[in-house]
């Protein structure tokens, strides 16, 4: 006997069928892990954005002015620790003169340094902390020790600053013209001074 050619189509159709599908289900069972990191890809994605925009909010929040001081120093001590202060510091505008008589006798750094300095009072108006020490250089050049230990002042070197910068917390208005906001904000303050060569200009 003979097959009929339709039983033979029928067939051919059935596994043709059954391979499509198996292949469909083979190519959905590798796309679900590709689906489902994107999934939690967004999901992160949202939870950054929302923990930015919680953050802004935060930082920008207004404030009574009473208020002000108590806040800046909290966060100024969780979040911009400020060094401590020198024991002896002087007003900026007082007078100063290059120490070379009294070089010998100082224990302190700033004294002793070739280059040495003073720690003086700097006043910044609506920042916290309002106030701030910053160093100051005493001598244009730097001092040298020549014979039998004498101390002379040489412009071979000059006395240049050492700069760091702070990060302070400036109090800006809000929108509704009453309350203010904390903004951090960096400066640049002078905590040393040390010798260098001249610039040479060509």
């Amino acid at each position: 006997m003979f097959p009929f050619p339709h039983a033979t189509a029928a067939s051919q159709t059935n596994k043709t069928d059954s391979s499509m599908s198996a292949g469909d289900t083979q190519q959905t069972r590798q796309g679900e892990p590709t689906e489902r990191m994107d999934a939690v890809a967004q999901t992160l994605a949202v939870l950054l954005l929302l923990l930015v925009l919680t953050r802004t909010s935060n930082s920008n929040r207004c404030y009574e002015e009473w208020e002000l001081s108590k806040v800046a120093g909290r966060k100024l001590e969780s979040h911009y620790p400020q060094p401590p202060e020198p024991p002896a510091v002087a007003p900026h505008d007082s007078p100063f003169a290059c120490p070379l008589d009294l070089y010998t006798h100082h224990r302190d750094l700033e004294n002793r340094s070739l280059s040495p300095w003073r720690y003086v009072w700097r006043n910044m108006k609506d920042h916290y902390p309002a106030t701030y020490v910053e160093a100051q250089c005493l001598c244009s050049g730097c001092i040298m020790i020549k014979n039998k230990g004498t101390p002379v002042l040489s412009h071979d070197y000059n006395s240049v600053p050492i700069n760091q910068t702070r990060v302070f917390l400036k109090r800006e208005r809000c929108s509704d013209g009453y309350k203010y906001y904390l903004k951090p904000v960096s400066v640049v303050v002078t905590v040393g001074c040390t010798c260098a060569r001249p610039r040479i200009t060509v």
